[in-house]
């Protein structure tokens, strides 16, 4: 069990794929950090038309974590660069990050080594896929309430 473990993103459309990032991180952490990407960092997602705003995604959040009654470990702050708290705060022990993701865990970590301090250990959890074998993610979900 790790005393801080972060995880971060976009959390558009909350789907299975970030549910299962969640409990992940939340098995494993004492404290978790979420990370919430802000608009800003949002501008060239495809199909922000319907991205859902920073509050409707972070009470869905909350609303999910508080379903498996974690709310008290977990603090869920504004994500404004691609990196957030871990390379800003030396106590961080791990990061789960999806396949996808995992490029970014490598560099918050080269990040964290240029200053100084101990690399995260990485928990990568595997893409989920829906009942057609298809990857499920928040593009796909924007591309489907498009048609």
């Amino acid at each position: 069990m790790f005393n801080l473990t972060g995880c971060g993103g976009t959390f558009d459309h909350l789907h299975e794929g970030h549910k299962f990032l969640i409990k992940v991180a939340l098995s494993i952490s004492k404290k978790l950090i979420i990370g919430l990407t802000t608009e800003k960092l949002l501008k060239n997602k495809k199909h922000v038309e319907i991205l859902e705003d920073y509050a409707i995604r972070e009470k869905n959040l909350r609303d999910y974590i508080s379903s498996l009654s974690a709310l008290e470990k977990v603090e869920i702050v504004e994500l404004h660069d691609p990196y957030g708290p871990p390379i800003h705060q030396e106590e961080f022990e791990a990061l789960v990050v999806s396949q996808e993701t995992y490029p970014n865990g490598l560099k918050i970590n080269e990040i964290r080594e240029k200053k100084g301090y101990k690399p995260l250990i990485l928990v990568v959890i595997p893409m989920i896929k829906n009942e057609f074998s298809q990857q499920i993610s928040s593009t796909s979900i924007r591309e489907a309430l498009l048609k």
